[in-house]
């Protein structure tokens, strides 16, 4: 196999990219790219089909069958969970870091002890170790793994906020089983500032688990994205209640949209929200009083939110995001390929 061309910065030409469908908004971002994408799709290991491909993918984005892999010429693979080593190895016949160049993104804050916890890929030194934030790579134990941070990047949607609606919105996937972790506990007390109307899959019924109104909590379910972003805007203002969770792409697309953003201050969300653009406080009763003022002030409402837009377009974008991967594709390829 010829090794990719590569420019004087180090970014690789196009490459041959095995990559799941793990982290929705992280994966429409990465497809971007000028690679092709080879992401598994008949639900043997969870892939969820050719459905996502068509709707949501990039243009280099191809469906592929876990049996047809083996006739194709991987040049890296994108590596998201654990179980992902050993399907590499069945599928491909060559080992993840010792025959195949191979990276692997770790999307999420760790799942038991906060600090410490160590990371699956610790004790590996032939596959590089991607952090989503700079929280995420300090609270996990990453051993001897070489670890580097990609923060995220986000196609911008374009300035959409109106406010014309005195709600506020927040995007949350599975409110009800993910509870505390997402802080949809949180909205009940919010809501007194304002009604929250919550976008995102399983979020029917969440004004019943929270024992509201669903005048003052809805649960209005999952949108396409185009759609998404035109109702989100609506709203007065963006509300992000994660307490243990990496920095959630709706916030940074709430950014984008022009809107105000009200966040519970934990993980990266105090280093990711300038005060400029809205405000951030672990303490809820500042955050229903933050509600309450943009509500009450819309024309500081769409100041704060341009502030937010501008911030994002400046440390969120799409190339810059592209470009950092580009760089580390190429340089995975070209380590392993003397081997």
């Amino acid at each position: 196999m010829e090794a990719p061309t590569t420019d004087p910065n180090g970014a690789a030409g196009p490459l041959n990219v095995l990559v799941w469908h793990v982290h929705g908004p992280w994966m429409n971002s990465f497809v971007q790219g000028e690679h092709r994408y080879l992401v598994p799709y008949d639900g043997r290991d969870g892939a969820p089909g050719s459905a996502w491909a068509r709707g949501r993918s990039g243009p280099g984005t191809i469906d592929i069958a876990p049996d047809d892999l083996a006739d194709e010429n991987i040049d890296v693979v994108v590596l998201q969970r654990p179980k992902e080593l050993d399907l590499v190895s069945q599928w491909l016949r060559r080992s993840p870091g010792t025959d195949l160049p191979a990276v692997y993104v770790e999307h999420d804050t760790p799942h038991e002890h906060a600090a410490l916890t160590t990371h699956p890929l610790a004790e590996r030194t032939d596959i590089p170790l991607v952090h989503v934030t700079h929280f995420n790579r300090l609270m996990w134990d990453n051993g001897r793994c070489p670890t580097t941070v990609i923060p995220h990047g986000v196609r911008d949607p374009g300035l959409l906020y109106t406010g014309e609606l005195h709600r506020a919105a927040t995007i949350i996937n599975e409110p009800m089983p993910r509870w505390r972790i997402t802080g949809t506990d949180l909205l009940g007390p919010l809501s007194e500032a304002a009604p929250i109307d919550v976008y995102g899959t399983g979020t029917e019924g969440v004004h019943t688990a929270l024992r509201v109104s669903p005048e003052r909590v809805c649960g209005a379910g999952d949108f396409t994205q185009d759609l998404l972003h035109t109702e989100v805007a609506r709203r007065r203002v963006f509300v992000h209640t994660p307490r243990w969770t990496s920095l959630g792409l709706s916030v940074i697309e709430a950014m984008y949209l022009g809107m105000p953003i009200v966040a519970l201050g934990t993980t990266e969300a105090s280093a990711s929200i300038p005060a400029e653009a809205g405000v951030v406080s672990p303490e809820p009763a500042i955050l229903a009083e933050a509600i309450r003022q943009f509500m009450h002030e819309p024309v500081f409402a769409e100041l704060t939110g341009k502030a937010a837009r501008h911030w994002a377009q400046a440390n969120f974008g799409i190339e810059e995001f592209l470009g950092r991967w580009d760089r580390l594709l190429a340089d995975s390829v070209a380590t392993l390929r003397p081997r």
